[in-house]
């Protein structure tokens, strides 16, 4: 049964509201920040909220459809879960329980390169198709090994983002001291005191880096004057300081000495992975014939939320070059700055396949762990069905540019 807090969560703003009231305010301000003046950021919502939705009145909707393919997947919706690094620093439930939800709802989950969990621990959770973001290191020997290790675990698309060869210049978390991967810092430890029950999570939780006692005295958590542990039984909390610190390092070392992604990697991935190929953090319809002619199989238009350049356009606005550009030759899908139903249903209308959702889901995980992200996702369904339904669309097929009105 769904908890009176959560009952009284409407829209992902609500649920935006609970995360801020339970996450130290620098956690928060990695989630919902973006780069530099935070101008894409507003940009990416400015321009969804531009666009006018025009229904069509003699239309039969007594039953509405929102199933649809995604790179030949069958989903139930026409939005999948995007990658989001360090999902840990939100809730202890981390990356598995957001695998379980996307399942449940029968989509798709791209897991992020910078995941708190390694990506065969995620795909034992999941139960619908799993996509791989996988950034580009300049050994040649690290991206086979984990392309062969994503194969290995059953991930079925590799998404190769673009965007991220330069780090972002995130002032606010310059000024909070803190970023991803997220480290114990007096700065976070009195950020924290405000908020005990995020810190109890994060300390405490399944893999929290905050084992710090136990990482200083092994017999940590076992009581005043107790033996050490048996040959094979657990030391407790010091196992678990030991799987945190792999954690920390894995996502540390996935997010760092990232290289910039040239025709040639393209290419060379293409031949190295047997499935569907995406890349993500397109901008210009012009680089499209090159990237299809390389063999990618999808285009994510993404400005990574908001959280790289500043000054980038919203992809709402560019979403129909990169789709005339594609032509049919690849699917066109879209994020950053999604919240509503009807944010999916625009950039349906203006030719993407599907859409990804990111930060809806983070704010849900902060807010009530696997719970809150099972919340959100059913908000956004119902309300992409109520669109549908108000627009006289009884299927994503009939969704298309006369059901909206771009014009300033």
């Amino acid at each position: 049964m769904r908890s009176g807090r959560l009952a009284q969560v409407h829209n992902v703003e609500d649920m935006r509201s609970l995360a801020r009231r339970r996450l130290p305010r620098a956690v928060f301000d990695i989630v919902d920040g973006g780069a530099g003046d935070e101008v894409t950021l507003r940009r990416n919502r400015e321009s969804l909220d531009r666009i006018a939705l025009r229904p069509r009145a003699l239309a039969d909707v007594t039953k509405v459809d929102t199933a649809t393919t995604i790179l030949g997947d069958q989903v139930s919706v026409p939005f999948m879960l995007a990658p989001c690094s360090s999902a840990r620093m939100c809730h202890s439930d981390s990356e598995p329980a957001v695998a379980r939800a996307a399942g449940r709802l029968g989509t798709a989950f791209a897991v992020a390169g910078g995941a708190s969990e390694k990506p065969e621990v995620i795909a034992r959770s999941a139960t619908g198709p799993l996509w791989y973001q996988l950034y580009m290191k300049p050994e040649h020997r690290a991206n086979v090994e984990l392309i062969d290790r994503v194969e290995g675990a059953g991930y079925r698309v590799l998404c190769v983002t673009l965007d991220s060869a330069i780090k972002p210049y995130r002032e606010k978390d310059l000024r909070n001291r803190v970023g991803i991967p997220l480290k114990i810092t007096p700065q976070l430890v009195l950020a924290g005191a405000s908020r005990p029950l995020w810190a109890r999570d994060y300390l405490l939780g399944s893999a929290g880096l905050g084992r710090v006692a136990a990482k200083l005295n092994p017999l940590a958590g076992r009581g005043a004057g107790a033996p050490a542990p048996a040959p094979g039984e657990s030391a407790g909390p010091a196992v678990d300081v030991m799987a945190a610190k792999r954690a920390y390092d894995n996502l540390a070392d996935a997010i760092s000495h990232v290289k910039s992604v040239t025709p040639e990697d393209i290419r060379w991935l293409r031949e190295r992975w047997d499935g569907p190929l995406v890349v993500k953090g397109v901008l210009r319809g012009d680089e499209v014939p090159m990237l299809v002619d390389l063999g990618v199989d999808g285009i994510v238009v993404s400005n990574h939320g908001g959280r790289n350049m500043d000054g980038a356009p919203a992809t709402i606005d560019v979403l129909g070059e990169v789709v005339d550009a594609a032509a049919g030759r690849a699917e066109v899908f879209l994020d950053s700055g999604v919240r509503r139903g009807s944010d999916v249903v625009k950039a349906v209308a203006l030719g993407a396949q599907a859409v990804l959702v990111g930060r809806p889901y983070m704010f849900a995980l902060a807010a009530a762990g696997e719970a809150g992200v099972d919340r959100v996702l059913e908000l956004l369904r119902n309300e992409v069905v109520r669109v549908m339904s108000q627009l006289g669309a009884a299927s994503v097929a009939d969704i298309d540019a006369s059901l909206v009105d771009t014009r300033r």
